[in-house]
């Protein structure tokens, strides 16, 4: 192996280990003596490294990690913003409210009372009036470099931050790298702690597994219910509700034995939250 590839692929791992530490305490950041030490850099060199390799800084993966936590609980739960504010590590909710309208668009309060960004604003009474295209197309086979991950699935994006630092890494991240996610159980029927998925990235035949990356054979499908969701990842469960609930039976097809799937089809490093789009799959029986 060329000194350049070895030394590569120790960044790699060296960042992800930074990168995990940041995502687990993102509503309370470690600083960077802290953060340098955990990768093995110099702090002089250490945010340098870490932003050519993540695509970001620090401050802005804890920062997206803290505004989806955030994003969620204001969706799902009924504690106050102020409430929101503090657990997601902000010092008041002025704060708070300034950093989600900057990445969000609107405020606290307003993205609670909208239901989100990626549904429009209805009453009560009009709740199946939300509607979504879904088609029925075939996929190709993928061959994924694939990290395991047990637990909320809100909490996949850190799986894919270690996956991307170790693609990066090698040289293996280039425009035609596709981001996909196997989510093998039904959040409301098993416990958070238990859920598993699968983060993946496209890679050719020749690239290995090491360590937690596994590689992955996902087969073609001839058929699936295709739904592309644009919005933030906080409310997609809200458009699993529809797709199973509204579309599903009502469409007269049966899933297939086959995990669902999601596509990342824009990077969520570039965009805000409103911009991103997913790509729900769920394989058909033919």
């Amino acid at each position: 192996m060329a000194v350049r590839d070895r030394t590569g692929r120790d960044y790699a791992a060296r960042i992800a280990r930074a990168m995990t530490l940041v995502t687990a305490r993102a509503d309370d950041p470690p600083g960077l003596e802290e953060l340098a030490a955990t990768a093995a850099f110099s702090p002089f060199h250490f945010h340098r490294v870490y932003r050519a390799i993540a695509g970001e800084t620090p401050a802005e993966t804890a920062a997206r990690a803290r505004l989806q936590g955030a994003a969620i609980a204001l969706l799902k739960g009924g504690e106050t913003v102020a409430v929101v504010a503090r657990r997601a590590g902000y010092g008041s909710q002025a704060a708070f409210t300034r950093a989600f309208r900057a990445a969000y668009g609107l405020p606290p309060a307003a993205y609670r009372a909208r239901g989100g960004l990626g549904f429009p604003m209805r009453s009560d009474s009009d709740k199946e009036s939300t509607m979504f295209e879904v088609t029925i197309r075939s996929t190709t086979p993928l061959h994924l470099a694939a990290i395991r991950h047990t637990g909320p699935y809100d909490r996949i994006g850190e799986a894919f931050g270690r996956l991307q630092a170790w693609a990066a890494g090698r040289g293996l991240m280039g425009p035609g790298t596709r981001a996909v996610a196997l989510y093998h159980d039904d959040p409301r029927s098993v416990p958070a702690a238990q859920l598993r998925a699968d983060a993946g990235l496209t890679v050719g035949p020749e690239v290995p597994g090491e360590g937690e990356v596994t590689l992955l054979d996902v087969p073609g499908f001839a058929r699936v219910a295709s739904l592309v969701f644009k919005g933030p990842y906080a409310e997609l469960e809200r458009a699993y509700d529809w797709m199973y609930r509204s579309w599903l039976p009502g469409s007269g097809e049966e899933p297939a034995d086959a995990p669902v799937m999601e596509e990342y089809l824009n990077d969520c490093r570039m965009l805000p939250p409103a911009e991103w789009l997913t790509e729900i799959l769920v394989p058909l029986r033919e």
